[in-house]
């Protein structure tokens, strides 16, 4: 019972993270060929989030939207994380000057948690969404956020991370070697590191006091930021400067 209760909860909330990344009416065929569910399972879970008032149907266009329910049951999460949406401004300013796909994602225990995408037309649209998990010692994001902290730190994560995974072991004296020129550079660049051909260039937030540590970065090809890498670095660090 409590597998099957997990199970749908999960799918609830890929149905509305779909809705996050297509930002539009959906059909319950859209859903179950994103999704890849079983029609009579998708149907029941649609009706079901109609019900509960997280969805609307729409007979007509035999499509579903949510509504208002659910920006209001996250706003104070939404506020919690990025203040009054200045870094959210930034994100979508730096994505309108670079046209790359910009990230914003904070640490989550072992992991940096992508929590806000502003998509460019690029591929990468399909391979990236929000709630996605990076390892914070293999990804760019996760170096960035990794350099905001002491090295003892640090060496405290990966021996939790070395613990789970003993057969695929970090050196952290190397990382914490990458950490400080992360450190002194100012900026990660990260490249092929989680999806090849691809890459990210990034920069740490300002910290507001108690409020998590967020970093930035914009990704796309690794062979279109390569030549571009001092001005994205430059763009960046223009975007968070009045944070």
């Amino acid at each position: 019972m409590t597998d099957a209760v997990v199970k749908s909860a999960q799918r609830a909330f890929a149905v509305l993270e779909l809705f996050e990344l297509e930002r539009r009416a959906l059909s319950l065929s859209e859903v179950t060929s994103a999704l890849g569910y079983p029609t009579s399972s998708a149907a029941a879970l649609l009706k079901s989030l109609v019900v509960t008032g997280y969805l609307e149907y729409d007979r007509a266009a035999r499509a579903y939207m949510p509504t208002m329910r659910i920006a209001v049951l996250g706003q104070w999460v939404h506020e919690g994380l990025f203040g009054e949406g200045a870094i959210l401004a930034a994100a979508h300013r730096l994505h309108a000057e670079t046209g790359l796909t910009v990230v914003l994602a904070a640490q989550s225990d072992l992991h940096a948690q992508y929590l806000h995408l502003v998509h460019s037309g690029e591929p990468l649209r399909a391979m990236v969404s929000p709630g996605q998990l990076r390892p914070l010692a293999r990804s760019g994001m996760g170096l960035l956020l990794l350099s905001a902290q002491p090295d003892a730190e640090v060496r405290r994560l990966m021996r939790r991370v070395n613990a789970r995974q003993p057969d695929d072991r970090i050196e952290i004296a190397e990382l914490l070697v990458r950490l400080h020129q992360v450190r002194a550079r100012g900026y990660a660049f990260s490249k092929d590191a989680v999806s090849p051909g691809f890459g990210l260039v990034g920069v740490l937030a300002p910290r507001a006091v108690a409020a998590r540590q967020l970093a930035i970065g914009v990704t796309g090809r690794t062979e279109e930021l390569e030549p571009q890498e001092a001005e994205l670095v430059a763009q960046l660090r223009e975007a968070v400067a009045d944070l």
